[in-house]
């Protein structure tokens, strides 16, 4: 559970993000995606096509944690990994307006700011790293994140990243 002043940098950084899009000119939402419940209810193909369009992202992102992630849960709750790719990745990150890299640092900026979601962060990193993010971005990040979020989150964040290089670099040697 999130406490107040975490809530209230979780919506700051979600405004700052809006106001410097809009400033921009690169916020476009889409005003033509399906929601879920009643619509999605009332023409079934559409959440064939989120799930679809959230899938071709998630493995752009990061196919090999979508597969883990997907293969720990499958079991036991399928509708929750259907959920999972259909809301964030076929309406979310799927939308006009920025770029994957762009979302993976938004993503990695917030899940620090969180403090309580290493398995997602470390999913998130690896997708950085996917679309194009450099590890001395992702460093330089969880280190300004360490001003708004705290030392302590940004610190357990930073080894979250170390994990994911070393498991890279064993990987390519």
């Amino acid at each position: 559970m999130q406490t107040k002043p975490q809530r209230v940098l979780l919506i700051l950084i979600g405004i700052t993000l809006t106001v410097i899009l809009s400033v921009s000119g690169s916020f476009k939402p889409n005003l033509n995606v399906v929601s879920t419940g009643a619509l999605a209810q009332e023409n079934p193909t559409a959440t064939i096509d989120r799930f679809q369009t959230g899938l071709l992202l998630i493995n752009q992102v990061n196919p090999t944690g979508y597969e883990r992630s997907r293969d720990s849960l499958v079991d036991i709750a399928p509708d929750f990994i259907r959920l999972g790719i259909e809301f964030p990745y076929g309406d979310v990150l799927s939308r006009p307006g920025l770029d994957l890299k762009l979302r993976q640092i938004a993503t990695v900026a917030a899940l620090t700011a969180l403090g309580t979601a290493q398995p997602q962060l470390r999913f998130h990193i690896e997708g950085a790293l996917n679309v194009g993010c450099t590890r001395e971005e992702i460093i330089e990040l969880i280190t300004q994140m360490s001003v708004y979020a705290g030392f302590p989150k940004a610190a357990n964040a930073m080894i979250v990243a170390r994990e994911v290089f070393q498991e890279l670099d064993a990987q390519s040697s």
